[in-house]
C-alpha cells in the first residue's frame, strides 16, 4: 500500500477505536484520566469532521482491581465479574465527564459473545449501534464481563473491537496499544526489532511475527491485534495498530500519518450474513477436507460437499456451524451442516447421490450450501 493510500484514511467517515487496559489504567495505576482527556479531544475533533466513532475501552477490570486494593488481576471468573462490576462504574463516569466538556452524548454499550452468536440478538446490536451513530451518540463498548462465562467470552476486547467493526460496517479499526505496532522481532527482547508499516491483513506471515504474550493487565498480545485485523478485514475495514501515547495519534492517523501499522483488507467486504457466520467465535465441530475441496471453497465460492471431507471431529447437529479445516490444519471456511456429525461420518468422501443410500433419506447434496458458507482463509 503506497503513501496515496495512506493519505486516503482522510476519507473514512467511520471508525472503531480501542484503547488497551494498560494505556486506559496507566499500567494498573488507576484510571489515567489526562490520557483519556486527550483521546476524548481527538475523537471530539474527529466528531466535527463528520467520522462517526464508536469507543471500544479496556480497562474496566483492571479498574476494579486498583479500587479493590488488589495487587495483581485475579484468575478466578467470579473475582473478575466482580472486579469489572466494580471497575465499570469509574470507566463510563470518566468517559462521559470528558464527553460532556465537547458536548457529545455517550451511550454505555456491553456485550457478550452469545450477542453475536444469536442471529436476532446481534441485528438488534446492529441496529441499536448504527442508531446511536446516526443521532450524534458516542457508544463506549465493553465486554460484559460481569455475566460472561468462559464459554461466551471474546476473550480480549482486540477481538470485540474487530467484531463491533463488522457491526457497524466501519471503514477503520484503530487498535491503540502499549507498542508502536507489529515489529518483525519482539521489541523487548532485541533493540534492533524493525517496525512492519504495512501489510495485507489475514497474512499468516505477519501472525508468524507475533509475541502471543499479554500484559499483566489484558488478556490480548500483538497476536490478538492481527487477528482483530484479520476478522475487520472481513467487512472490507482497514485497522492500524500505534501507540497511544503518541500525541494526537488519532489525528496524525487520519492525516496519512505513517505511524504503527496499517493492515488493508485484502477484499471488498462479505455480505452482511455471512460477517456474522464468519465473526462466531464458537463452533461445534471441525470437518477436515481435501486439497480439492479447499480450493474450491477459496477460489471457486462452491458449496462444501461429502466427497471433499476426510474427517469429522465434534458432536453436532443439523444446521449448527462448523469450520472446515485443510490439509495443512488450517482453517479455510466455516458454514451451517445439512447433516449431523454421525451423519457426516457415514458419508464423508461419498458422492452427493450415495447420501439416499447411505442415510435412507436424501437432506440435501451439500454438506454446507454456498449461501451459509463463508471463506476464513
Amino acid at each position: 500500500m503506497s503513501g496515496i493510500e495512506r493519505t486516503s484514511l482522510s476519507a473514512t467517515r467511520r471508525w472503531v477505536v480501542k484503547v488497551g487496559s494498560a494505556l486506559v489504567t496507566n499500567e494498573g495505576r488507576g484510571l489515567d484520566r489526562e490520557r483519556i482527556q486527550a483521546w476524548v479531544e481527538q475523537i471530539a475533533a474527529l466528531h466535527r469532521a463528520g467520522v462517526e466513532v464508536t469507543l471500544v475501552s479496556s480497562g474496566a477490570v483492571a479498574e476494579g482491581v486498583k479500587r479493590l486494593g488488589w495487587t495483581r488481576r485475579p484468575k478466578a471468573l467470579y473475582e473478575l465479574q466482580a472486579a469489572a462490576a466494580v471497575g465499570q462504574m469509574g470507566l463510563v463516569e470518566a468517559y462521559e465527564s470528558q464527553f460532556q466538556r465537547h458536548g457529545l452524548q455517550t451511550a454505555q454499550v456491553l456485550l457478550t459473545h452469545e450477542d453475536m452468536a444469536n442471529r436476532s440478538r446481534y441485528l438488534n446490536a446492529r441496529s441499536t449501534l448504527r442508531t446511536l451513530l446516526q443521532l450524534g451518540v458516542v457508544p463506549v463498548v465493553n465486554e460484559n464481563d460481569t455475566v460472561a462465562t468462559e464459554e461466551i467470552r471474546f476473550g480480549d476486547n482486540d477481538t470485540l473491537a474487530a467484531m463491533v467493526a463488522n457491526l457497524v460496517e466501519a471503514d477503520l479499526l484503530v487498535i491503540l496499544t502499549d507498542q508502536a505496532g507489529l515489529f518483525d522481532q519482539d521489541p523487548r527482547l532485541n533493540p534492533n526489532a524493525r517496525l512492519v508499516s504495512e501489510g495485507r491483513a489475514g497474512d499468516p506471515q505477519l501472525e508468524a511475527l507475533c509475541s502471543t504474550a499479554a500484559g499483566t493487565l489484558g488478556r490480548g498480545g500483538m497476536l490478538a491485534k492481527v487477528q482483530a485485523g484479520a476478522r475487520a478485514g472481513r467487512s472490507g475495514t482497514a485497522t492500524v495498530i500505534a501507540s497511544g501515547r503518541e500525541p494526537d495519534v488519532l489525528l496524525r492517523v487520519r492525516n496519512g500519518e505513517p505511524l504503527g501499522t496499517l493492515l488493508w483488507p485484502s477484499s471488498g467486504p462479505v455480505a452482511a450474513r455471512k460477517q456474522w457466520l464468519a465473526n462466531r467465535l464458537k463452533v461445534s465441530g471441525r470437518l477436515h477436507i481435501d486439497a480439492g475441496a479447499a480450493k474450491v471453497l477459496r477460489e471457486a465460492g462452491r458449496s462444501l460437499l461429502p466427497v471433499g471431507v476426510v474427517d469429522v471431529e465434534g458432536v453436532f447437529s443439523r444446521g449448527e456451524l462448523v469450520a472446515c479445516l485443510g490439509p495443512d490444519g488450517r482453517e479455510v471456511a466455516r458454514g451451517l451442516v445439512n447433516y449431523d456429525a454421525q451423519e457426516v461420518a457415514a458419508i464423508k468422501g461419498q458422492a452427493s447421490d450415495k447420501i439416499e443410500q447411505l442415510l435412507g433419506y436424501m437432506g440435501e447434496p451439500e454438506l454446507s450450501h454456498r449461501d451459509n458458507l463463508v471463506v476464513t482463509g
